[in-house]
């Protein structure tokens, strides 16, 4: 585990995501598992929203391959999320993500991890090269 949690300057694109009360956990805070369609909720918008992906219709979509997560502190219901992520390693068909979850204003994440999408092609499954486009809108995230 990091000794030193990530801290909001460590990345380029933030999207807000609200907690669910289905989200916690009988401990009475959002479960371990959930934290993963958090990363996948970032990830995923920034594509839609930057990348020109459509995820009804695009013949390129990002299949996850790898995560990871380390939790640092509680997240509960109710509480905003700034689901936050930037590109660490970008390859021909691949990109690693650095994704970090921040509750509301706190300038330190409460978890923080990597998702790893591989491109394929939608109807034919084979791996294929990040489109052009797509690679631009990445690297414009790359980690510093």
């Amino acid at each position: 585990m990091s000794k030193i949690p990530p801290n909001r300057n460590d990345y380029g694109y933030f999207c807000s995501i609200s907690t669910r009360w289905i989200d916690n956990d009988v401990y009475g805070h959002v479960n371990n598992a959930v934290y993963y369609t958090y990363f996948d909720t970032v990830c995923n918008t920034y594509l839609i929203e930057h990348c020109g992906l459509d995820i009804k219709t695009s013949s390129v979509v990002g299949f996850v391959v790898a995560s990871s997560c380390e939790y640092v502190s509680p997240i509960v219901f109710p509480d905003t999320i700034n689901a936050a992520m930037r590109v660490n390693r970008i390859g021909n068909s691949s990109v690693e993500y650095g994704v970090a979850l921040f509750k509301g204003t706190n300038t330190t994440a409460s978890a923080h991890g990597t998702f790893t999408h591989v491109f394929v092609h939608r109807e034919l499954g084979h791996t294929v090269r990040i489109p052009d486009d797509m690679r631009q809108q990445l690297s414009s995230i790359i980690s510093k």
